[in-house]
């Protein structure tokens, strides 16, 4: 067998492989939503809820809502170095862009989602 014989036979495998995973894979394929990041912000952005009394006057201050926070989910960097995890909750370390300032905010969730599926804005600043 010649050497282009092999190339174009390695080529044809490499597209009809291709082609199947993306069959069965679809657009898990070509995206990152299957990323531990890219859970978190998941849970949050559709989680997040409340905020502690201290974060909710520091809102205030901010001239901001917790609406805009969870807005501010999808395009946020979850910092997983700084993120604190106790027994039973994370604190989550958030960087995100809000009213056109880089914030750093504490976000914390239970780890068992069936017990409290709710996320508190607990603070801002690192943990």
């Amino acid at each position: 067998m010649t050497l282009f014989r092999r190339i174009r036979f390695y080529a044809i495998g490499l597209l009809i492989g291709g082609a199947a995973a993306y069959a069965i894979l679809g657009d898990r394929l070509t995206n990152g939503a299957w990323t531990p990041e890219s859970k978190v912000k998941q849970r949050l952005r559709s989680t997040l809820l409340k905020a502690s009394p201290k974060a909710q006057q520091e809102l205030i201050v901010r001239n901001l809502q917790l609406a805009d926070v969870r807005l501010a989910m999808p395009t946020a960097d979850i910092d997983f170095g700084d993120t604190e995890r106790g027994d039973d909750t994370i604190f989550y370390s958030v960087e995100a862009m809000l009213n056109g300032n880089s914030t750093t905010m504490v976000i914390m969730a239970l780890r068992d989602f069936d017990t409290d599926s709710t996320a508190t804005l607990w603070g801002f600043g690192t943990p």
